[in-house]
């Protein structure tokens, strides 16, 4: 069952930001509803210098959906490699924020991005195996 969502570390104020959003009117009572919690790297036991993988794996195991800003593929053990070599059909997606720097200057911006987190919770199980999914 899915715990919630956990930032990536090189983008936990944004994160932060965006769960202040997603737990305020009018957001609350579904947060609450959908029984979400919100982590960083440090309340899941991740290092500030964790491995992709490490990171991905974690996710799967637990239940996190990972919000990141766009890890790239540089390398085997890249959170994109990881994802196309070991996503399968039960993985949860990873979900990268479209703009990142938008979010602080467009509280419009940020609720679209909330509403689109919550389209994703809410279906999350017809979504497994999607590998990465982008937020608006």
């Amino acid at each position: 069952m899915l715990k919630g969502v956990l930032a990536d570390v090189n983008i936990e104020g944004h994160v932060d930001f965006l769960m202040a959003v997603a737990q305020a009117a009018p957001w609350e009572g579904l947060w609450r509803e959908l029984g979400l919690t919100y982590a960083r790297f440090s309340d899941v036991g991740l290092g500030r210098r964790a491995p992709d993988a490490e990171i991905w794996q974690l996710c799967q195991r637990e239940e996190w959906l990972l919000i990141t800003d766009n890890r790239n593929q540089e390398g085997a053990d890249s959170l994109e490699a990881t994802i196309r070599s070991r996503s399968e059909i039960h993985s949860l997606p990873v979900l990268t924020i479209s703009s990142v720097p938008r979010l602080r200057h467009s509280r419009e911006y940020a609720e679209r991005v909330v509403i689109a987190l919550f389209d994703i919770v809410i279906d999350v199980e017809n979504l497994r195996g999607a590998g990465r999914l982008y937020l608006p």
